[in-house]
């Protein structure tokens, strides 16, 4: 080291002189400390006020210039040090010798401003202000097609440069992205895809620029999906497989990637992988198990790539995937739900599903999982029954298949994801005047409907509960239905529905409060009258906010109610025929024909 505090004083006097082989000297002494101790030696480099002496070195003409770029790079390893080169004023001259014709200077000057963007604000501000980037990039354009060694070294550096300049930075990804730079390095990656350290960096660039938006376009206006898939195929090692994956994954959010990589045979490449690692209890396989199946399902979320690998339920990826379910590795019984779950996205997909015996092998499923079971197994396996009995003429079917009676077991479940996916799948379910009925009088189930009404803390499990609870009594129009949901205190949250910010629940709501009154009003009444019905209902009709049909329904419901003396007395104490008799020049024709027939009424009761 004291040779080294020699060679810094040395290194001061012949830089002032501009000797180049005493200089020389002094930098190769430089790196040889720098690679016995580099933190150390960069310490005391940066003690001895010799980085300002280095901009002055810095140039073009000189033989040393790509040495000292290197000692650059190398103290630049140490993150205390990025700092100090900005503040020394490096940038500048070393983006200028970017412009250098000399392939060791680019080299070196490559690896030196990578070095200091690596984790550093200041240094990507600096080589961003000096227009680092684009120089850089350029350069990517004009040598992307030479394979030389040399040339891939120097791509594979300043691919790795802008890598470290733009890591998770957006608004220097957004630059880059700008730039061109994704068209390039698709190439790049096509036409280097045997060089190992190269394809490496540009799937890690890949990496850093797929997680933007605006990324997504462009990627697809390349044959990246192509490339991705070819390079995928021939990986052996897991690490590289993984590497892939994670370029895979974002790239595979947009519609129209999801398809260009089931074009380029993806799908072929997971259902292997899936096949080869099932049995494996290594970590590895089991993680690449979950990446592959994840993917799979991922791919399914287009439209067009779905029907695609759907092959109007003949194709061999659904049926591939068909047999996930009855597997007894979780990840795939989860992937396999998931999958059918995103296949019921149309009609047609739904029914032939359902007449192929889909719903028996869903509630096979269901069945494995009630005790202690998967809860994401359930969730998707509820997803996908839910889907499936969108169709009207799946519906009947599915009700006698035994699938109310398979989703009732989860009643007792505490999962909120799993409650909601019950709920949806037994409002699809019971568009049927008789099941309707038969689900309205399970005194356990409305039990649980009440409480899970007040889920404060799941917006999504209280509404599909309120819901659930009029669709009950709208599609039974039962006087037992009616009085087990009062008995079970339903009442006050049917008319809290009311209140909804989402027009269609409210108009559920009122509907099913009109039953209440015209069948069972005498039952309800008390409850109707604590929860202040009339009072709402007032509101509902005085908002101009209201809709149309919120406010026909709203007067149904005033004229039904008044067969109770005690809610009819409520009505007369608000005045209502103010707010009705404004409504009978309201634009909508029904409203304003309601609004007359209903004058009429409370005039006459009155």
């Amino acid at each position: 080291m004291d040779n080294l505090s020699d060679t810094l004083k040395k290194l001061k006097i012949t830089a002032a002189d501009r000797t180049d082989d005493s200089l020389e000297g002094c930098l190769d002494c430089l790196l040889q400390a720098l690679t016995q101790n580099n933190m150390e030696t960069s310490e005391k480099i940066q003690g001895s006020g010799i980085l300002q002496v280095f901009a002055s070195l810095l140039i073009p003409q000189s033989s040393c210039t790509a040495k000292v770029a290197n000692v650059i790079a190398e103290i630049a390893k140490n993150e205390f040090m990025r700092i100090p080169c900005v503040d020394a004023g490096l940038i500048s001259p070393l983006v200028q010798l970017l412009n250098s014709k000399d392939q060791e200077v680019l080299l070196q000057t490559g690896r030196a401003l990578g070095n200091i963007c690596y984790d550093s604000h200041e240094g990507r501000s600096a080589v961003d202000q000096a227009g680092g980037a684009q120089i850089v990039v350029d350069h990517l354009r004009s040598l992307c097609s030479k394979t030389d060694p040399a040339s891939e070294k120097l791509l594979t550096v300043f691919c790795g440069m802008l890598m470290n300049y733009s890591n998770e930075n957006d608004s220097l990804q957004a630059q880059l992205i700008n730039m061109g730079v994704i068209p390039t390095l698709v190439k790049l990656l096509g036409i280097h895809c045997q060089n190992a350290a190269l394809t490496e960096m540009c799937l890690v660039a890949f990496g850093n620029l797929a997680e933007l938006e605006s990324s997504k376009e462009q990627f697809a206006s390349t044959n990246i999906a192509e490339e991705l898939v070819k390079l995928f195929k021939k990986q052996i090692e897991h690490d590289k497989r993984e590497m892939v994956f994670e370029v895979l994954a974002p790239l595979a959010e947009n519609d129209a990637i999801k398809l260009q990589l089931v074009e380029s045979g993806l799908v072929e490449c997971l259902l292997e992988i899936v096949q080869q690692k099932v049995d494996s209890d290594k970590e590895e396989d089991i993680a690449e198990l979950k990446t592959a199946s994840d993917l799979m399902v991922l791919l399914l979320l287009g439209d067009e790539s779905m029907q695609k690998l759907f092959e109007g339920g003949k194709g061999n990826v659904f049926q591939r995937v068909l047999s996930w379910i009855p597997s007894n590795n979780h990840q795939l019984q989860l992937a396999g739900a998931l999958a059918i779950a995103n296949f019921a996205r149309n009609d047609g997909n739904c029914i032939h599903m359902v007449d192929n015996g889909i719903v028996e092998k869903l509630m096979d499923l269901l069945d494995r999982h009630v005790e202690d079971g998967n809860v994401t197994v359930q969730h998707a396996a509820l997803s996908a029954l839910r889907n499936l009995a969108i169709p009207v003429v799946n519906k009947a079917k599915m009700l006698s298949a035994g699938v109310t009676e398979a989703v009732l077991k989860f009643l007792k479940s505490e999962m909120p994801p799993v409650q909601f996916k019950l709920l949806g799948t037994l409002r699809m379910l019971i568009d049927a005047q008789e099941a309707a009925e038969q689900l309205g009088k399970n005194v356990k189930l409305v039990e649980r409907l009440v409480e899970w009404c007040e889920a404060k803390d799941h917006a999504g499990v209280m509404g599909e509960s309120n819901r659930l609870l009029s669709a009950l009594i709208r599609h039974s129009k039962s006087k037992d239905v009616i009085k087990t949901i009062v008995q079970s205190g339903g009442i006050k949250h049917l008319v809290t529905m009311a209140t909804s910010e989402h027009v269609i629940m409210q108009n559920e709501a009122l509907v099913a409060l009109a039953l209440i009154a015209a069948l069972e009003l005498g039952t309800a009444e008390k409850d109707l009258e604590s929860a202040q019905l009339v009072q709402i209902l007032h509101r509902l009709l005085a908002d101009e906010r209201s809709a149309p049909e919120i406010k026909y329904n709203s007067m149904v419901l005033i004229c039904a109610l008044m067969g109770s003396e005690s809610l009819h007395k409520e009505v007369q104490d608000l005045a209502f025929l103010d707010v009705v008799s404004k409504l009978r020049s309201h634009e909508n024709k029904s409203v304003a024909q309601q609004a007359s027939l209903t004058e009429q009424r409370l005039a006459v009761e009155s």
